[in-house]
């Protein structure tokens, strides 16, 4: 390392402690999207305690606060999420969640880096500004509690991200960077790949008629039936999803509200449809709606589409990943660092919606075991988790912004963006929004179908 990245990393060690401390404290604090408030709280009192002055988000958990270098140049954005998962198994669940993906870490690194950039000397030579963002709702579970949120004006996206976006948290930010923890093999501690999937959130619902499923089936219409029935037609789908997209479906019935002698009237369903790209999803997910239609007519059925706007496919600029893979053999040798520019991650995250107008890295940090959102996930290295995290942080934050930010200046006037601004993106996301009943009987014996997303 050169002698200025030694000057910085000395810095986060400096407050190791602050970080270890955050991240056992937020481990046994898990919140759900949009439900974080004790970590909003306790991140709240240590931000201000290091001499900051914060922007909440207000209605829902979440912050932001700004470094000023003091001179004119590009602003990035570092931003750590605050969500846990629906995961009751898990042994040390609270409550029936636990941060079986590592966002804690993600927070507790951010108080580090926070109270690295107040160090004498943490900003030499640097240009521009850096926007810390503790962000909410990270995962996409919980659609009928966000669904609520959104009726009730509290939201308008179900992401985090996204919902920073539309408030105005992402205006003047011109680059972005967040790291997040991972089980990572073979001496692995720092990597990255090219990018992955998007996604739009479905719930669907069948429609039948109740009757006694002993005495009167024959008067009765199976909404568990055609819900059986549209699952397999979407299955039988699966294979003309072209490879490349990396399309996934992977639906969960919610179940039924009747007794076993019951035929049951309705059956709603969850699920994604997730691909590498926006032309992709849309695609698959009408074809979807029409086998999910079709099953509903063949029942005799009536179906309620619900989509909405999920995550949009993350992509890594190549410059940027080169700069930030060359700083994490910097830090931790090149044995140790792992980057595949044609890896592909068929799983999804908001993140995406930031590299859909501008220039994005996000990298993975070695210091957890098991399997992410798996009842096995433990953190079993918290130094690497947290403290090599705000390294790496800090190290990308120098290299961008020292020389005039002409690193960083490069990369984005050679990043083509999938959108020319936030507001053009969050128009594209607002086509995607879907409420239809999809199949209505007429009185005349004829039947509309209508599953289009127009």
């Amino acid at each position: 390392m050169t002698d200025r990245q030694e000057q910085i990393t000395a810095m986060a060690d400096k407050h190791k402690e602050l970080m270890l401390e955050a991240e056992r404290w937020l481990w046994k604090h898990p919140q759900t999207g949009y439900t974080e408030w004790e970590a909003n709280a306790y991140l709240t009192e240590r931000f201000e305690a290091l001499g900051y002055t914060l922007t909440q988000a207000g209605n829902i958990p979440g912050f932001i606060t700004d470094v000023d270098t003091g001179k004119p140049g590009p602003m990035l954005a570092i931003m750590g999420e605050l969500d846990a998962l629906d995961i009751a198994n898990h042994p040390e669940s609270v409550n029936g969640m636990t941060h079986a993906c590592g966002h804690h870490g993600q927070a507790a690194t951010m108080l580090g880096i926070a109270a690295a950039l107040k160090e004498p000397g943490a900003l030499d030579g640097m240009c521009g500004k850096i926007r810390l963002m503790l962000v909410p709702a990270e995962e996409m579970i919980q659609l009928d509690f966000r669904e609520g949120l959104r009726k009730q004006g509290i939201i308008k996206y179900n992401g985090g991200k996204p919902e920073f976006m539309y408030r105005g948290f992402f205006d003047g930010v011109d680059i972005s960077l967040m790291v997040h923890g991972a089980a990572m093999d073979g001496g692995m501690e720092l990597g990255g790949n090219k990018g992955m999937n998007g996604c739009v959130a479905k719930v669907f619902t069948y429609k039948g008629k109740s009757s006694h499923a002993g005495g009167s089936p024959q008067d009765g219409i199976n909404a568990q039936y055609a819900a059986m029935l549209g699952l397999q037609a979407c299955n039988d789908l699966r294979e003309t999803f072209p490879d490349q997209d990396h399309v996934r479906f992977h639906p969960i019935m919610k179940g039924v509200n009747c007794a076993v002698n019951i035929i049951p009237d309705e059956m709603k369903i969850e699920s994604y449809v997730r691909g590498s790209s926006l032309e992709a999803i849309k695609r698959e997910n009408g074809k979807i709606n029409r086998a999910l239609a079709g099953a509903a007519l063949a029942m005799g059925a009536c179906l309620e589409l619900n989509d909405r706007p999920g995550y949009a496919p993350e992509i890594h600029d190549v410059e940027y990943m080169q700069l930030t893979e060359q700083l994490c053999k910097d830090l931790v040798g090149d044995d140790h660092v792992d980057f595949d520019y044609e890896g592909w991650s068929t799983g999804s995250s908001d993140f995406g919606d930031v590299t859909c107008v501008m220039p994005g890295m996000q990298l993975w940090c070695a210091g957890a075991s098991g399997h992410g959102h798996g009842i096995d996930y433990f953190i079993t290295d918290p130094y690497k988790l947290c403290v090599n995290s705000a390294k790496i942080q800090l190290m990308v934050a120098d290299a961008l912004l020292t020389d005039g930010a002409s690193k960083a200046k490069h990369i984005i006037e050679n990043y083509k963006p999938q959108f020319p601004s936030i507001k053009a993106y969050l128009e594209s996301l607002d086509r995607i929004t879907l409420d239809k009943e999809a199949v209505i009987y007429n009185e005349d014996g004829t039947v509309t179908m209508d599953f289009a997303n127009r």
